[in-house]
């Protein structure tokens, strides 16, 4: 008997446990469901309609723009006296000017306001206020804004002009021009002479 009792007998219970650890350890883990994503909300549909509304109204003042300054509606020159010429603007900084055109003696001139873009043709520009100018232009319209110029009239060089109250003497290489004026030696030189009432 004490053979027997030091042999550990085999228990009964002990395979049913050891079966039921493997059955246990291949379980599959537990499904989690996947998180619900909710419907796409109505006012982020607005924000991004309103977003391409904006850029769709942004890339049209731009090529609107664009256009718009590389394309003349027309040219061309104007004479008369430099009245002012001046830089001004609140935020865009332009440089205007304004021409007075005489139409005849004794009318009051028009006066025809300009745009000048480039700083060369501004410091020009600038040296002949006061003096008889005769300035080339080009007008753009339709622009957008005026950080471009207050007017459309963009002038692009400007030229002296001789004044219209100096004296033109005739050339002396002008055939006859020295004969008119030459009297015959000997001959007085004819007078105007009052006639009766």
């Amino acid at each position: 008997m004490s053979n027997e009792s030091s042999t550990p007998s085999p228990d009964p219970t002990k395979p049913a446990a050891a079966a039921a650890a493997p059955a246990a350890r291949s379980a599959p883990p537990p499904v989690v469901p996947p998180p619900v994503v909710p419907p796409p909300r109505k006012r982020s549909r607005i924000k991004r309609f309103f977003l391409w509304w904006l850029a769709g109204i942004a890339a049209a003042l731009l090529i609107w723009t664009l256009v718009a300054l590389n394309w003349s509606y027309s040219a061309g020159d104007r004479g008369g006296l430099l009245q002012k010429f001046e830089r001004k603007g609140w935020l865009c900084k332009t440089y205007e000017g304004q021409l007075a055109l005489y139409a005849a003696p004794g009318l009051p001139p028009e006066m025809w306001s300009f745009t000048v873009r480039d700083k060369a043709v501004a410091d020009q520009v600038a040296g002949l206020v006061g003096e008889r100018v005769q300035l080339h232009y080009v007008e753009h319209r339709g622009l957008p804004s005026s950080c471009f110029g207050e007017t459309g009239f963009f002038v692009d060089r400007v030229t002296p002009a001789p004044s219209p109250t100096s004296p033109v003497l005739p050339d002396a290489t002008t055939p006859g021009a020295a004969a008119a004026d030459a009297v015959a030696p000997g001959v007085a030189a004819p007078t105007a002479t009052p006639r009766a009432p």
